[in-house]
């Protein structure tokens, strides 16, 4: 008899890229007039889909333990698991236009969840003895991804001085990990196809960088926040470049590794152009807009065709009968 199969944690993905998604409706209704019940009907996807994540991965710690603390001992797979309180931070950022208090709750509890398990996962890394080939942007997630979602949300809610500590983790630990993971992609073994489409996170520290400093301060964008979303759109284009050779890992969930960064850098552009930005970005900001409706749409749409055939999930485990005497 086939057992129900765990979620991995690399699916709260879906959630920060459901969630960058909303967001960018929310500021394109206040730059362009759009009607704002496209951003909160994202927004309402966005809290269903963590809400449903988040019971099926405690159904696994609860009825599948021996999976999850493989995935958590696993050296690219553990990394994800800091995907469940960002995605917990994030639900203050739906949440904040119409709960305060839940929302600065959620901030809390996904702020708390991320620090721990960032000092457990990175601490646990810097003891060594890696096999360098595990070493791909994933390891950004426990201590930049995180971080830079946690300040992005604390400016929002209102806790800037809280937001601009988060910030200060995630960016340094961005600067740090950076040569790392580049010097493997350059001089070890190619990325296996599966593990390619998680470059997609590549893009994504200095767009998310770039989110989290504008939520925190206010007035006209500074030049170096300029300049990272810069380098951001340059990794979109790297990107863009070395989609063939990724895209030779047939559609996974794995895919959803692009969302945030995109989401992301268009938000981000978005946000600087309401705030009074001209020139380059702002004349960007359109094209992207479209660019990342148009990719989010797919990831969607693949998520579904591959839910829908019974391949989104990674293999059944099957059961094995008790002996018979």
């Amino acid at each position: 008899m086939a057992l129900p199969r765990p979620i991995p944690a690399s699916f709260f993905g879906m959630v920060l890229g459901l969630v960058g998604l909303g967001a960018n409706w929310r500021t394109a209704s206040r730059l362009w007039g759009f009607p704002p019940a496209i951003g909160e009907g994202v927004m309402v996807v966005a809290f269903v889909v963590c809400a449903v994540l988040t019971l099926a991965y405690a159904y696994k710690w609860l009825m599948h333990r021996s999976a999850a603390i493989e995935e958590a001992r696993h050296p690219v797979q553990c990394c994800f698991i800091g995907l469940v309180p960002s995605s917990g931070a994030l639900m203050g950022i739906v949440l904040a236009p119409h709960a305060h208090g839940l929302a600065v709750a959620a901030l809390l509890t996904g702020g708390v969840g991320q620090v721990v398990f960032a000092l457990w996962r990175f601490g646990g890394m810097l003891q060594g003895d890696r096999d360098i080939s595990t070493t791909t942007p994933v390891i950004y997630l426990p201590s930049v991804a995180g971080n830079l979602i946690i300040a992005t949300a604390a400016g929002i809610l209102g806790f800037p001085s809280w937001g601009i500590l988060f910030f200060g983790v995630g960016v340094f630990s961005w600067l740090a990990l950076e040569s790392v993971i580049v010097n493997r992609l350059l001089n070890a073994t190619p990325l296996p196809p599966p593990l390619r489409p998680t470059l997609g996170i590549q893009l994504a520290p200095p767009a998310v960088a770039a989110a989290a400093w504008l939520a925190n301060t206010q007035g006209a964008p500074e030049l170096m926040v300029q300049a990272a979303w810069g380098y951001g759109l340059v990794q979109l284009l790297l990107m863009i470049r070395l989609f063939p050779w990724i895209a030779r890992q047939p559609f996974a969930s794995s895919y959803w590794a692009f969302s945030f960064g995109i989401t992301a850098l268009s938000g981000s552009a978005l946000t600087m152009t309401l705030r009074g930005l001209t020139g380059a970005i702002a004349e960007l900001a359109p094209v992207l807009f479209v660019f990342t409706n148009l990719v989010m749409v797919g990831l969607i749409i693949g998520t579904l065709v591959r839910s829908a055939q019974n391949k989104l999930l990674p293999p059944a485990v099957v059961a094995v009968p008790p002996a018979t005497t």
